[in-house]
């Protein structure tokens, strides 16, 4: 839990900054840093996604985890907590892109091989050096956000405090089942969301991807990698 606090620290820290510094920054500076970090974001995406050993399996997990999304309506459950947000901390009627720039953030800093297998890391082994350098990436990238999308950027901290540290409580107790082929192909899945989150920073699509209702498919490893290891052994 400690490395999952220091990364919400920097969140706000970074945030912090670019909020200060925000007049003080030219605005084509802003805007073209805003069209190279979707392009970074992709990269780090297409590296998860590709470490994929069982691509039939990442496929049926988007597709079931989606459905399950879906269901559960998780994006505008989403969109309406940064909406209720917005509404307690909105001063003078200044809330413009508060809920893009939770909900864009949140998903930015919590889904990912880096928030999955960091967390894990730190629940199984004690390892807190991925979360740390994830630390680092994330303040560098909190400033950027702040300084363009507004506040918003900072209470995205809240969501990445309990998701990770809800999977690296879950991993010290779980840690049996988890074994490397489980890790790699969450990483893997989340890699998946990491692009389709890339489109829409670039807003390439006149209505957004609904990631958010997608976030059941990165669980979904835990439960069908031990399945096809027991059919296998049937077989």
């Amino acid at each position: 839990m400690i490395a999952t606090a220091i990364n919400a620290a920097a969140i706000l820290f970074g945030g912090s900054i670019g909020l200060i510094f925000k007049s003080k920054i030219p605005k084509r500076f802003l805007e073209i840093v805003m069209l190279a970090l979707p392009f970074a974001v992709a990269v780090i995406g297409i590296t998860g996604a590709i470490a994929t050993e069982d691509l039939l399996g990442m496929i049926l997990c988007l597709v079931f985890g989606s459905i399950m999304g879906e269901a559960l309506r998780i994006e505008s459950r989403l969109n309406g907590f940064g909406e209720k947000l917005k509404n307690r901390v909105a001063k003078n009627g200044d809330n413009s892109g508060f809920t893009d720039a939770f909900v864009t953030s949140s998903l930015l800093f919590c889904v990912g091989s880096l928030a999955i297998v960091g967390s894990l890391e730190a629940g199984i082994s004690g390892n807190y050096s991925i979360l740390l350098s994830k630390s680092l990436l994330d303040g560098i990238t909190s400033i950027s956000f702040a300084a363009t999308m507004g506040y918003g950027v900072l209470f995205s901290a809240l969501p990445l405090f309990i998701y990770q540290g809800a999977i690296t409580l879950l991993a010290g107790l779980l840690s049996p089942i988890f074994g490397s082929d489980v890790i790699r192909e969450m990483s893997a899945v989340g890699g998946v969301l990491i692009m389709a989150l890339s489109v829409n920073m670039l807003d390439l699509r006149e209505k957004k991807i609904p990631i958010g209702n997608m976030l059941p498919a990165i669980l979904l490893p835990i439960a069908y990698q031990p399945l096809v290891k027991w059919l296998t052994s049937l077989i």
